[in-house]
């Protein structure tokens, strides 16, 4: 039977850089629109990937912002994907995008397309909130985006938030809570702001107040609790999803699936490699076009697939870590991470539900040292 591939397309067009934001990506580059596409294009229909062992279930096309960069080119890029691979009837096709660049046109362009799914950048529901982040939509703009997303016929929406933005109170995130709640969507992610160095809001912290800590993990707490009165289940630390409607490709990521990516700085891991491609659009377009090689990264072999690895991403999904899959993929004792568990379980952190060791929304906000605590009992049993 042929194993299940994901396809990443990575945009990195933007209007604008947004003040948190530390992707690759880039402002007023629009003259490069069109080399980038036939420069993808050709990237996509080298691939060397056997129809008969791999099919695609998922495509993911994100940024940078691809609503700003047109429909016409995703139309081509989705072509190749399409011409180049087999792709599933049932595939999910997403595509990213900012509500200040996204119309009804836009929409039914890429549904027309095969693109079934989108996720909205919105991050926020309170205008103060984003004028620090640096977006450039208005609430109206956001209510737009998701309104005109359903009428071109696409029925899976989601969109982003963020939490522990500068000057934001509990109040506030749960206005943004409700406001969102309150919309035809079908998906929520919700991240907790982190600030990244080199990007606006790193290098002028000293100017903003920011929640403390306490109140980040009353936001958190919050979230849990709202979304799911509004029918939202949680399925990772920071995904909701309603009906069921989780983001396959992004459980490729956490479940340790397969995935290819294109583009400059996109990602991917592939029988047992890991690597990536050169993170600047002007080399990735003059490589492509002269048959040089794009990758600048490799990683190959057991580290790819690492029991400790395998522990990390579990746990960040409420799935959590199966015992025997565990033994049964690396050959090694489970025993010393259940004894990390069991303790934490004492505490109301953890906890054994379905043949599968979980945290609690409570160890959720103490993952990383509980993820630590495990990596360090794996090391003294191989000791």
């Amino acid at each position: 039977m042929p194993k299940k591939l994901g396809v990443y397309i990575h945009i990195p067009f933007c209007a604008s850089k947004c003040a948190y934001c530390d992707f690759y990506s880039k402002p007023n580059i629009m003259d490069r629109r069109s080399a980038y596409t036939d420069a993808i294009v050709k990237n996509i229909s080298e691939g060397s990937f056997d129809q008969k062992l791999y099919h695609v279930d998922t495509i993911y096309i994100g940024g940078g912002t691809p609503s700003y960069f047109g429909a016409k080119g995703l139309k081509r890029i989705l072509k190749a994907v399409y011409t180049s691979f087999f792709v599933e009837e049932d595939a999910e096709i997403t595509v990213e995008v900012n509500p200040d660049s996204a119309k009804r046109s836009f929409f039914r362009a890429i549904h027309h397309a095969g693109v079934n799914r989108v996720s909205i950048g919105v991050q926020s529901f309170e205008k103060d909130e984003l004028e620090v982040l640096g977006r450039r939509h208005s609430v109206q703009q956001a209510e737009a985006a998701v309104a005109a997303a359903r009428s071109a016929g696409i029925s899976n929406v989601g969109i982003d938030l963020i939490y522990g933005v500068p000057g934001q109170t509990i109040e506030s995130w749960e206005r943004s809570l409700e406001h969102a709640s309150a919309l035809p969507i079908q998906h929520i992610s919700c991240y907790a702001l982190t600030l990244e160095d080199g990007t606006p809001l790193a290098d002028h912290r000293g100017d903003y107040t920011f929640p403390d800590d306490d109140t980040v993990a009353d936001m958190y707490l919050m979230t849990v609790a709202k979304l799911g009165e509004h029918g939202f289940a949680q399925y990772e630390i920071s995904n909701f999803a309603r009906d069921d409607k989780y983001s396959r490709h992004n459980m490729k990521y956490w479940t340790l699936g397969e995935y290819c990516g294109f583009g400059p700085s996109a990602h991917s891991f592939v029988a047992g490699t890991r690597y990536a491609c050169i993170s600047d659009i002007d080399e990735y377009i003059r490589r492509v076009k002269s048959g040089e090689p794009i990758v600048e990264e490799t990683e190959s072999g057991r580290m790819t697939d690492s029991p400790g690895e395998f522990i990390m991403l579990a746990l960040r999904t409420t799935r959590g870590v199966n015992r025997m899959e565990f033994e049964r993929r690396f050959h090694q004792n489970f025993a010393p991470i259940e004894a990390v568990f069991e303790k934490y379980a004492e505490s109301g952190h953890a906890k054994f539900e379905r043949n599968c060791w979980k945290l609690t929304i409570q160890g959720f906000l103490i993952s990383n040292t509980i993820i630590v605590e495990c990596m360090e009992a794996l090391e003294n049993s191989e000791k």
